[in-house]
């Protein structure tokens, strides 16, 4: 079965984006074909979505799923006359707070992705690019870090330190194992004053493998026996050290993050 999704906002459509997808992925075998449409502010433009889903309903014969953040109720009417199934994303939730808190909400525009608080945006700053000055053990002065991410070669570190950085602030720095590591099966030292700080990533071998080909076609680095013997001395070190360890091979890098800040108890909100 193959079904149409559109995402509609007046602002970036971020939030239409993440919660629509997070709910689709619980139907299997259906292929949704998706489309995000940002900043339907105006009639104009909302008359423009409207007809692009009464083309696609026209064309496909089957009702397309809009996904809605609008916050401007008379242009959300606009968008439904294309006649796509409306899911409005904040409508459970307006009610019952407006209720609850005894005042009405205030429709505000891009609120949940606008610059709202200079101090968290300056944060989530300094977060990033202390993530890419100590990426792949460049800065091993770890004494600000949150997160010191561990692993060999390409299994996550980086992209998962910068999406910490990016999305809570925190300062994550990572180390990758080398061969004189991993045949030694000790921690580095520069390592060691650090460990409370550690979290270890790991991969599929077969997965792995994959990665570096695409980087280094043909390399011995790229090689199955090469991928399987590294991650084997890897995890035999992670277990002997205690530090905490997950696969990164079938699940997502908000998953992996989550994780992450729980085991070590670090306590931040997304922004």
């Amino acid at each position: 079965m193959r079904r149409t999704v559109f995402y509609i906002s007046d602002g970036t459509g971020i939030t239409a984006e993440t919660i629509g997808h997070s709910v689709l992925t619980q139907f299997e075998g259906i292929d949704f074909e998706t489309f995000r449409l940002p900043f339907v502010d105006s009639e104009e433009k909302a008359a423009g979505a409207a007809q692009r889903i009464r083309t696609r309903y026209a064309e496909s014969g089957i009702r397309p799923i809009v996904v809605n953040t609008i916050m401007d109720q008379s242009l959300s009417d606009i968008v439904a006359d294309g006649g796509g199934l409306m899911l409005d994303v904040f409508a459970p939730f307006i009610a019952p707070l407006e209720t609850e808190l005894g005042t009405t909400r205030s429709p505000r525009v891009g609120k949940a992705h606008g610059l709202t608080n200079f101090d968290e945006y300056e944060a989530r700053i300094n977060a990033t690019n202390y993530a890419l000055s100590h990426d792949d053990g460049i800065d091993v002065r770890y004494d600000d870090a949150e997160v010191i991410l561990v692993g060999v070669s390409r299994v996550g570190k980086t992209p998962t330190c910068l999406y910490m950085a990016l999305h809570y602030g925190v300062k994550a720095a990572n180390y990758p194992l080398t061969e004189e590591d991993l045949e030694k099966l000790e921690l580095p030292m520069r390592l060691r004053p650090f460990k409370s700080k550690l979290y270890a990533l790991s991969i599929d071998a077969q997965r792995l493998a994959q990665v570096r080909e695409a980087r280094r076609p043909g390399s011995r680095y790229a090689q199955l026996a090469q991928c399987k013997r590294e991650l084997d001395q890897a995890e035999k070190l992670f277990r002997r050290e205690g530090i905490p360890m997950q696969s990164t091979t079938h699940t997502s890098i908000e998953e992996i993050a989550s994780k992450i800040l729980s085991q070590l108890g670090i306590e931040k909100h997304m922004f």
